[in-house]
Order: C-alpha cells, then sequence, then structure tokens
C-alpha cells in the first residue's frame, strides 16, 4: 500500500530529514514537521520557497512525480518585483534563454492584486516606490531553481515563490506546516 503526505512546507525549512551543515541547530528540517516514518520527498523545494511538497513511502510513485522525464506539471505562483508587463508573460509562454539553455514554454498568467496568501515570516523585502505582481507559472521541467530564473530573466525577480500545485495534487487550505495523508495513491 503506497501512502502519499502533502505538505505546506513553510518558508527556510530545508526539503530534507537531516542537516548536516555546521548551522543544523539553527536550521529547521521536514523532520520538524512529518514524523511518520519511511516516507521520502518526491522531489525538492528550495529552503526560500513555499508550498506544496509530496512525500511517499512507495518508491515507484516517487520516481514517477520527481523524475522529470514524467514531464508532471507543477504550478507556483510567484511574487515578483515590479509591474510584470505583458511583454514579460509572453517571453515566459515562449521559453526563457537561461545559462543552461532555452526553458520549455510555460503557461502563465497574472494573478488578481487581491490574491491572499499567508504571512510569510519574515516578510518579503518591500521597496514603497516600486510595487509587486502576482503571476502563475506552470512547468514541466525541473531545472535549478528554475521559477526564479525565469522571471529575472524577464526583468521581474522573485521575492517570494509557493508551489500550490504538482500534477493533480494541490496545496488547498492547508496552512504553512500543515499536512495531509492520502492513502492507495
Amino acid at each position: 500500500m503506497s501512502d502519499l503526505i502533502l505538505l505546506n512546507k513553510p518558508f527556510n525549512v530545508l526539503c530534507q530529514f537531516t542537516d548536516e551543515s555546521e548551522q543544523s541547530a539553527s536550521r529547521e528540517t521536514l523532520a520538524n514537521y512529518i514524523t511518520d516514518k519511511g516516507f521520502y520527498a518526491a522531489g525538492r523545494l528550495d529552503r526560500d520557497s513555499e508550498g506544496l511538497l509530496l512525500l511517499t513511502n512507495d518508491g515507484k510513485l516517487q520516481h514517477k512525480i520527481s523524475d522529470p522525464v514524467h514531464k508532471m506539471p507543477k504550478t507556483y505562483w510567484a511574487q515578483v518585483e515590479g509591474a510584470v508587463t505583458q511583454e514579460a508573460l509572453k517571453q515566459l509562454r515562449n521559453g526563457v534563454n537561461l545559462k543552461d539553455g532555452v526553458t520549455q514554454p510555460a503557461k502563465c498568467k497574472q494573478l488578481n492584486s487581491g490574491i491572499r496568501v499567508w504571512e510569510r515570516v519574515p516578510p518579503i523585502r518591500a521597496r514603497k516606490n516600486i510595487p509587486t505582481s502576482w503571476i502563475e507559472l506552470t512547468i514541466t521541467e525541473g531545472k535549478n531553481r528554475q521559477v526564479r530564473r525565469m522571471t529575472a530573466a524577464v526583468g521581474f525577480p522573485t521575492l517570494r515563490l509557493i508551489r500550490v500545485r504538482i500534477g493533480d495534487w494541490k496545496l488547498g487550505n492547508l496552512k504553512p506546516g500543515e499536512s495531509k495523508r492520502l492513502q492507495d495513491q
């Protein structure tokens, strides 16, 4: 029987169960949130990214979720610096040239300014004279820090990044640090 845990990974949490670094006493890991034994992350989220992380006790399911060959779509909400333009969104939809090659086209759109997300601790840096925008991006590849690099490449650096969906699994109403276990996946 394979089980799946949906976790809303908080900001500043390492996407692993142990931390071997010198700062390990001050850095939170998945062990601070998941006590079930035999579960492993299916994919990763950077320490400074938040949102949906899937963990499973089934190696085949873990591979299906995390291996880029399966091209499982992942959807992110990115708060970017500046008032995002239609031209920037078009570039993201067409693929962006990064140092390690051109990305696959992303599905993307600007989100309503009334988007509701939890407060981040610590909050993002805010500048009085520079607005921010929220965009939704769906990608099927998994290059290192890809969404952040894509938005920066089109002139709108990411200030905050929240993954809201992986394949058919959604973050839903899970608050940071909360998890939900699904059986028989």
